[in-house]
């Protein structure tokens, strides 16, 4: 069953590569160009895992991790080029689950987002088990 991932990230080329890479990696993927698209496709598709970028014009990244979390504990990855320790804590403060410096090897991304999904996937199910225990 492949694995439901949507990707914030307002640099169209890289999205779109970042699709052809991982769709034969196990993954079924939406794109989103803006955070606010992406907080608007996380609500309607329900990913299994969020790949997000933090640097994106109007709303950024940290604003989109936070909205999603209002509603949502889809797993964030985020993915940036930013590597400010402060920056990168700030982005788990805001809920991310996990952070990647651009470049990031394919091998390591998909098997960091698999993990997650796995992750999500797990507690999902334990969830699902506990209300129908209850």
């Amino acid at each position: 069953m492949a694995i439901r991932l949507l990707i914030i990230e307002d640099d169209v080329i890289l999205a779109n590569t970042l699709k052809t890479i991982l769709e034969p990696e196990g993954f079924e993927i939406l794109l989103a160009e803006s955070g606010e698209d992406g907080i608007e496709q996380a609500r309607r598709w329900n990913p299994e895992v969020i790949l997000l970028d933090l640097m994106m014009p109007g709303m950024d990244g940290w604003q989109v991790c936070r909205a999603i979390r209002q509603f949502s504990t889809t797993p964030i990855l985020v993915q940036s080029a930013v590597i400010n320790p402060e920056m990168v804590a700030q982005a788990l403060d805001e809920g991310a689950n996990d952070y990647l410096v651009k470049p990031t090897p394919t091998g390591v991304l998909a098997a960091r987002l698999k993990r997650l999904a796995r992750l999500h996937r797990a507690s999902t199910a334990q969830n699902d088990s506990g209300k129908a225990a209850g």
